[in-house]
């Protein structure tokens, strides 16, 4: 039952994500305080998320070549999981780290829309 909670609520929330998206590109150069749509994040926070969505896809990328990802969270100590012994808590790290590298890559693509509007 908790992994049904999990699972729907990153759902959930990534499908809140992607609706905040879409209303930050909808609301064109200005808002209704006149002030310019600004992107999730700046210049320095672009270059930055970039080089952690390349590091995450990296990890997903490897994990699936080798067949074994770190546990990812605080709880779990450089605990590795391998596909054919822990296979659960497997694709559960491997989904967390799509889910991330998702997320982000999503707000590097709605910065860059707002920022080269024509």
């Amino acid at each position: 039952m908790r992994e049904i909670i999990y699972y729907s609520s990153m759902l959930l929330l990534g499908f809140a994500w992607y609706r905040f998206g879409q209303n930050r590109l909808n609301k064109g150069y200005r808002d209704e305080n006149d002030q310019r749509t600004e992107g999730f994040v700046g210049p320095f926070g672009f270059v930055m998320t970039a080089g952690i969505s390349v590091y995450l896809l990296f990890a997903f990328l490897r994990a699936l070549v080798r067949g074994e990802v770190p546990c990812v969270g605080k709880g779990c100590r450089s605990q590795i999981y391998t596909l054919a012994a822990n296979a659960g808590e497997y694709w559960a790290n491997m989904f967390f780290l799509l889910w991330i590298v998702l997320a982000l890559g999503y707000g590097l693509y709605v910065t860059a829309r707002i920022w080269f509007r024509a």
